[in-house]
């Protein structure tokens, strides 16, 4: 079972397997459809497509701009991409994981463990010589079995009294000198910045476990990693922050899911800015 990540050479030598899945996650943030449309023009053979706005995300609103959907709706769309019980779910994006691992950490949220993130991604997978087609494909339904893991997750009204808050946007957001989505720049009071591109090498593949679980050790600090909490700007490239530190051997942090993107809309609540948490 592959439930991190997952080469390209084992993906490729499985291509075939009836109860493997394959999830196409490639997205643009600053242009909605160009995600599907590069999947339209080529894509690894049988994978289907998961759109982070409509399939992995609920309607933006007051919990931010990408809120979990409820577990009724993550039921509904991982048994349209054909997700049964006994699937192996490989994801993959064009974005060094960023995208695919909010897909990945869903699932694991609901229970299905049998789900990894393709390293390299896109990127790796055409260079190594994969084979590609084109066009939609859809999966045959299947019936999701699972249920939300809510400790998992941490509310607005928690973050104040977690223990280590681990901000995974750029650097110069965190410090409040940039902010490209969201109205207000900063970072949350006591958070410490640890981008999630950190997590990986300059290939864009995912550092060996030794040395993500000292550097992960060093962020935390001794605070337990399940008493942590991992956030960005809405909920999605912190969950690279989490199966970062699933790759290194470590429980998972917790997610705040709403993120900054949440957390900055309320003007009660306090902003900081600067390098410092």
């Amino acid at each position: 079972m592959y439930s991190t990540i997952i080469d390209s050479v084992s993906l490729q030598d499985n291509l075939e397997a009836s109860d493997w899945v394959i999830v196409d996650s490639r997205y643009v943030l600053t242009d909605k459809e160009a995600g599907y449309r590069a999947y339209l023009d080529g894509h690894i053979p049988g994978a289907v497509y998961a759109d982070l706005e409509t399939d992995l995300s609920a309607p933006q609103g007051a919990a931010g701009r990408h809120p979990l959907p409820d577990a009724s709706r993550m039921t509904a769309v991982f048994s349209g991409l054909g997700i049964g019980p006994e699937a192996q779910v490989v994801v993959y994006d064009d974005a060094c994981g960023s995208i695919a691992a909010r897909l990945w950490w869903m699932l694991h949220f609901m229970g299905h463990e049998a789900a990894a993130v393709l390293d390299g991604g896109w990127q790796e997978w055409t260079a190594q010589g994969g084979p590609v087609e084109g066009g939609a494909r859809r999966n045959t339904p299947a019936v999701f079995r699972g249920a939300p893991r809510q400790d998992w997750l941490t509310l607005v009204e928690e973050v104040p009294a977690v223990a280590r808050l681990i901000d995974a946007r750029a650097p110069e957001r965190y410090r409040g000198e940039h902010e490209p989505f969201d109205p207000v720049a900063g970072h949350i009071p006591g958070a410490v910045n640890y981008h999630w591109q950190r997590n990986l090498d300059e290939q864009g593949r995912f550092r060996p476990e030794a040395e993500l679980r000292r550097d992960w050790l060093a962020l935390l600090d001794g605070c337990p990693a399940g008493k942590a909490a991992c956030y960005c700007g809405s909920g999605v490239t912190a969950c690279h922050n989490l199966l970062a530190a699933a790759r290194a051997g470590l429980p998972l942090p917790r997610l705040y899911a709403g993120s900054w993107s949440e957390w900055c809309q309320d003007p009660e609540r306090p902003v900081a800015t600067g390098a410092q948490p």
